[in-house]
């Protein structure tokens, strides 16, 4: 290991150099955790609309001259810490939880470091300094090398071509399926200026909500949006594939309420599955819902979160 720097975040210039760290020290095995070693989690959050843009510059960067060797971030809310360490770094650990621990907020005692059951040195880093496990979350995965979806859509639905897609109409499904239990009909609705909240995570939607609008590593030509038979979009799964991982990593997924529970999900990730099979794909990821399960995902790994104790 040779003379270790350090950089914090700057968000109009790091994405790439957060993106390709992440996509070099990804290990399927996830002896390196899979989930914080996914390239599309922190770009997601970073270019989303919910994700509290004003820490970005505590996230930080440790540096072995030009080569990046370990990250802290985070996600939403602030609170919730992540980091990725290159393999042969160990050494750094203790340095990394140490910042993680005095450089970001603890809002109301809130603080959690998330780790993958292969992260050992960090774990016990953040051990040392009172952060005891407290819970694990579960997330389904399905490893297309030895499983297969094989839903078909259902009649009286279409797929929509993503280069035709209709902007307005993915917003009111998106909206639908996520937020209208919440803040109400896609309808009549002005969006909050500048670090006005609006959701019960302490998210904003704030100068930088946009800022990158597509992802400089988005993949929309691979998205999945169904629409019924008067062309209204009902349900709609997002796509970000890594082909250096050979990763599909699935996120968002959403069926509008009165349109769920008919096959339309499991529809779309077996569409999902058929393209990054042919592909050579290995890994199409879910989420913690049973749901996953359910339809055939055949991998369950955990990320174990910390708080401070």
């Amino acid at each position: 290991m040779g003379k270790i720097t350090t950089k914090q975040f700057q968000v109009l210039t790091d994405v790439n150099m957060a993106w390709d760290f992440m996509v070099e020290v990804y290990e399927d095995t996830g002896e390196n955790g899979i989930e914080n070693a996914e390239a599309p989690f922190f770009e997601y959050a970073l270019t989303s609309t919910w994700m509290n843009k004003s820490y970005l510059h505590l996230c930080r960067f440790w540096m072995d001259e030009d080569m990046v060797v370990g990250f802290v971030f985070y996600e939403d809310p602030v609170t919730n810490l992540h980091f990725v360490l290159r393999p042969g770094y160990e050494e750094l650990a203790d340095e990394m939880i140490a910042y993680a621990v005095e450089a970001f907020p603890d809002v109301n005692g809130e603080k959690e470091f998330a780790f993958s059951a292969g992260q050992k040195a960090l774990m016990e880093a953040a051990e040392k300094r009172g952060y005891k496990l407290w819970k694990k979350e579960r997330e389904y995965r399905l490893d297309m090398t030895t499983s297969a979806l094989n839903y078909e859509l259902p009649k009286g639905f279409h797929y929509v071509d993503p280069a035709e897609v209709d902007a307005v109409k993915l917003t009111r499904c998106t909206w639908k399926g996520f937020n209208e239990w919440e803040l109400g009909p896609f309808e009549n609705w002005d969006v909050p200026n500048d670090k006005t909240e609006w959701s019960p995570h302490k998210s904003y939607i704030g100068v930088l909500g946009n800022v990158m609008a597509p992802p400089p590593h988005s993949t929309y030509e691979h998205n999945i949006i169904i629409a019924n038979e008067e062309g209204e979009y009902v349900c709609f799964s997002g796509m970000w594939w890594v082909p250096e991982n050979k990763l599909a990593y699935m996120e968002p997924l959403c069926t509008i309420p009165e349109y769920q529970h008919r096959g339309l999900a499991a529809a779309a990730l077996t569409a999902h599955y058929r393209r990054f099979k042919e592909k050579g794909g290995r890994f199409l990821t879910g989420g913690g819902n049973e749901f996953y399960r359910k339809i055939g995902y055949d991998i369950e790994v955990y990320t174990w979160i910390y708080r401070k104790g």
